[in-house]
């Protein structure tokens, strides 16, 4: 298996509880775009709607275009924030098109589940308006790699390997240098990107372990299988209290 073109269903009512590293993070990537508090921004890959609520506080007067391939975590979202000021979209990154485009697109642990990163740039380069930014944060080269080394691993044990065969990481971590190439690609200037380690302590390690890493593995397991698997991976890893992330970080403004 491969990132694959249609994005996963998640459980978003577990993801929202759980999810409070990437949360924790997003407010330095929040930080570094700069808002008077009237433009419309494009959340992309809004989840259950945590970070969109931090970013709506920054646009008091503004608008939020909220977009998720997964449709349970738009109706999450949309329990969150509710209508007013907010569209919402299920779309693919991908494969979007905005009828209207925005004036800044603001991203955070998303890119890294998207296989096409040229076709993804090119997608968000259209979808905002010139002179607009693009800020992200999303897995990077290096990212989870005790992760990556258990699913080799356990992909391969039956049960398991009957429906997940010959696995590989269903994540793209790409390196600076080749997004930054990607970006200039796609029309973008003032191209800067760069790596960042971190360390993930969540209050409940395999529900947030389910929740986020292996949501793309639920689909494909049978239900009674997925548990097993969990705490197989978990073993395997032994036990862990925290996970070592690589996060890739963007900075691009359309010309």
């Amino acid at each position: 298996m491969s990132v694959d073109d249609k994005p996963a269903d998640w459980d978003a009512t577990k993801y929202a509880r759980v999810a409070t590293p990437q949360r924790e993070w997003s407010d330095a990537v929040l930080a570094r775009l700069d808002l008077k508090g009237t433009e419309t921004v494009m959340d992309a890959g809004c989840g259950s709607g945590e970070v969109t609520a931090h970013l709506m506080e920054r646009l008091p007067e503004g608008r939020v275009v909220a977009v998720d391939g997964s449709p349970s975590m738009i109706d999450k979202a949309r329990e969150k924030l509710g209508e007013d000021r907010v569209r919402y979209f299920v779309a693919d990154l991908a494969q979007l098109e905005l009828d209207e485009p925005v004036d800044h697109v603001f991203s955070n642990a998303t890119f890294h589940w998207i296989a096409d990163h040229e076709k993804l740039f090119r997608g968000l380069h259209r979808a905002t308006m010139p002179g607009g930014m693009l800020v992200a944060q999303c897995g990077g080269r290096g990212n989870v790699a005790e992760i990556i080394s258990a699913l080799a691993q356990v992909t391969r044990e039956e049960p398991y390997a009957e429906h997940l065969g010959q696995i590989e990481s269903p994540w793209n971590f790409a390196g600076p240098d080749e997004t930054e190439v990607r970006l200039v690609a796609a029309g973008y200037v003032d191209v800067n990107c760069w790596l960042e380690e971190r360390v993930a302590h969540p209050d409940e390690p395999q529900a947030f372990f389910e929740a986020s890493t292996l949501a793309p593995l639920r689909q494909m397991l049978p239900e009674d299988l997925f548990q097993p698997f969990s705490d197989r991976m978990m073993e395997v890893m032994g036990q862990p209290d925290s996970f070592n992330y690589v996060r890739l970080n963007i900075e691009a403004r359309r010309a």
